[in-house]
């Protein structure tokens, strides 16, 4: 059973049948278990409509005032332009799901996270143009503590500007990022039932320096992994110029110590160990030239991440076409001398649940577990040997990962403020701090006093007000009673 538990095994799978495609940009598969989109609604700001996140299985752990204290938020990018009315784009929302940041984009965005970069936490996101086989053409857009743009970054060399994938945008503690692309190239595929003279997406990793864009270091896939390591089909009419045969599909990299890098392909089912120094592939974990004896086997994976105590976490999908019972986070011990893997846990969701595509398994910082489910719009947390804690829906669509991280913002804008009778609507999109808010009103600025105060309560605050003169302010209120912003009806 692919080294599930029996418990596992046994569930009971009523799930719609995806198509077997691999695309990770393929219109998200609608399940009868999935929520259906609902969103939000706010006066203060009418144009924002996320999505409603609610919770389905116990809770994530959380306690209000550290999560305020702490800037406990949780990263996601829906993105599927058909969950109406629920918005696409970069989101942030505390443990619950309420909204604390929404950026509504033209095209959703992927891997939206916090990241450091010069010592700094930004927010990172990819925007650019994705295609129908589940590749993109970007960059990745840096943002700081105010959503102010620091930098946008993409590859360079011989693969091209704004050729940066969806699939890889981590930041390094050397301030270089991870890249990867998808470049039309021409290769024999007889081996795989094509032409000679055919077509391929070859999937390139690139290191690129933030600062300066100069690309540090590259490789190709098809000077190391031949066609025929594929399990994708090469389907009637692919293969050619116009159609190139995506055999790779690269989707992860990650560093593996200073020596060297992991670079996870999902239609070969492997892990490659690459050497920094020579491109060469030290080793493959899974697939046709597996070299290990695995105590736990994975297919069509993504997220393939070295964690601080020496484990692989990896996202093992088991779908599109479907091959295990049920999509699962892994976490696996290597030994690279023995030349074997044990799984140290899984993560398995609260019933069989298959999402054939995207996906990504955190470890936080107190031995918890975050999965995100990808293509399925769920994230679940668990505790280091696996057992479910909590789980949200945010019933729009596919998020390509999610992370729980700390963020703490003070948007250049001011509060968004609207006035209906004695009912005063606020709103500050993207701030972390607000602890309370209070009303100031009289007749003009100058004479203005407090009238009403209120907690924060969620993304929008309603505070109620007798009395109000012609002027009329909120302003927001730290947890010391500091005012950190002020915010005015519009004209």
């Amino acid at each position: 059973m692919r080294g599930l538990s029996a418990v596992a095994a046994g569930v009971a799978i009523a799930l719609v049948a995806a198509g077997c495609s691999g695309d990770d940009d393929e219109p998200a598969v609608t399940d009868p278990t999935d929520p259906p989109a609902v969103a939000h609604a706010y006066v203060s700001r009418p144009d924002l409509t996320p999505p409603v996140i609610r919770t389905t299985v116990g809770s994530l752990p959380h306690d209000a005032a550290d999560d305020a204290a702490e800037g406990n938020v949780i990263a996601l990018g829906p993105k599927d332009e058909d969950q109406q009315p629920a918005m696409q784009g970069a989101l942030l929302v505390d443990p619950t799901g309420e909204p604390v940041w929404v950026s509504p984009m033209k095209v959703g965005p992927f891997d939206v996270r916090v990241q450091q970069y010069q010592g700094r936490p930004v927010l990172t996101y990819w925007e650019g143009t994705s295609s129908d086989s589940g590749s993109g053409a970007g960059h990745v857009v840096l943002l700081d503590t105010s959503y102010r743009k620091v930098k946008a970054v993409t590859t360079g060399g011989d693969v091209g500007a704004g050729k940066a994938d969806i699939h890889e945008t981590t930041i390094t503690p050397d301030d270089t990022i991870l890249l990867t692309a998808y470049v039309p190239a021409q290769t024999d595929l007889t081996a795989v039932g094509g032409p000679r003279d055919g077509w391929v997406e070859e999937g390139v990793a690139q290191e690129v320096d933030v600062a300066t864009g100069k690309v540090l270091w590259e490789w190709r896939s098809l000077d190391h992994v031949p066609v025929q390591e594929t399990y994708a089909n090469l389907a009637k009419g692919m293969g050619t110029q116009d159609k190139p045969f995506d055999y790779f599909h690269i989707n992860a990299v990650a560093l593996d110590g200073a020596g060297a890098f992991l670079v996870s392909a999902r239609n070969t089912h492997t892990v490659y160990k690459v050497a920094r120094a020579t491109g060469r592939v030290d080793w493959h974990l899974g697939g046709k030239q597996n070299e290990f004896v695995q105590g736990a086997q994975f297919a069509w994976q993504h997220d393939i991440r070295l964690q601080d105590d020496g484990t692989f976490t990896l996202f093992d999908n088991e779908g599109s076409p479907r091959v295990g019972p049920t999509s699962r986070g892994l976490r696996l011990t290597v030994d690279e001398k023995a030349m074997t893997t044990s799984m140290v846990a899984q993560y398995l969701p609260p019933t069989a649940r298959h999402s054939d595509t995207q996906g990504n398994v955190q470890v936080l910082p107190n031995g918890n577990v975050l999965v995100g489910w990808g293509q399925r719009p769920y994230l679940t947390e668990y505790d280091g040997g696996g057992n479910l804690l909590g789980e949200l829906s945010f019933s729009s669509g596919s998020s390509y990962r999610a992370y729980r991280q700390t963020w703490h913002a003070t948007p250049a804008d001011p509060p968004d403020v609207v006035v209906q009778g004695d009912a005063v609507h606020v709103s500050w999109n993207g701030a972390t701090d607000v602890a309370r808010w209070r009303v100031v009103s009289g007749a003009d600025e100058s004479s203005a006093k407090p009238v009403a105060t209120s907690a924060k309560k969620g993304f929008e605050t309603t505070i109620h007000a007798s009395g109000l003169g012609a002027y009329v302010a909120v302003q927001a209120l730290d947890a010391d009673g500091a005012v950190v912003g002020t915010g005015t009806p519009a004209a």
